[in-house]
């Protein structure tokens, strides 16, 4: 079998960037399991799965592009000191999640702390920046009506996150 659209994979990765730095990894852990082409992985990466088998082993180099998109500047904005409940527990570098206009959750990281106001940035984390995954396919199955209806895996214990 090989990985197409309404298929659920699995696939141990481990996620690089260009200083060779470890980002993330299923070493330790069950594989990642989704659901191919639900738009369950980075847009690349899924692209470079499509028709691989059990077994496959590969190298995914990613532009932004392909991955979490570039930086966008309209997404760092500078925020008043009162527009937050606990100054003390915000420092660069700390997440937490925000509610954008369209209604939407995303998490913002605090780039910086200033006098009067504290810049904080809604871009994924990983935007702007060159990826690169060694991956290999564990597991490839059909996806069940449930799965497809929900657009996500389903597994023995509940749902896979």
């Amino acid at each position: 079998m090989q990985i197409a659209d309404k298929c659920v994979v699995a696939i141990d990765y481990t996620l690089t960037d260009d200083d060779n730095n470890q980002l993330d990894s299923s070493a330790g852990r069950e594989p990642l399991h989704y659901l191919h082409g639900a738009k369950n992985i980075i847009p690349g990466l899924e692209a470079a799965l499509t028709g691989k088998s059990v077994g496959d082993e590969l190298r995914v180099d990613l532009e932004p592009e392909q991955a979490y998109g570039p930086v966008d500047p309209e997404l760092i904005q500078s925020a008043p000191h009162s527009a937050f409940d606990d100054m003390s527990q915000v420092k660069p570098g700390v997440q937490f999640q925000a509610q954008g206009p369209d209604g939407q959750v995303r998490i913002v990281t605090v780039k910086e702390v200033r006098d009067n106001d504290v810049v904080i940035d809604a871009n994924h984390p990983l935007a702007g920046k060159a990826l690169h995954f060694d991956v290999t396919v564990k597991e490839i199955r059909e996806a069940t009506q449930q799965e497809l209806d929900h657009g996500h895996v389903h597994g023995p214990g509940g749902v896979h996150e």
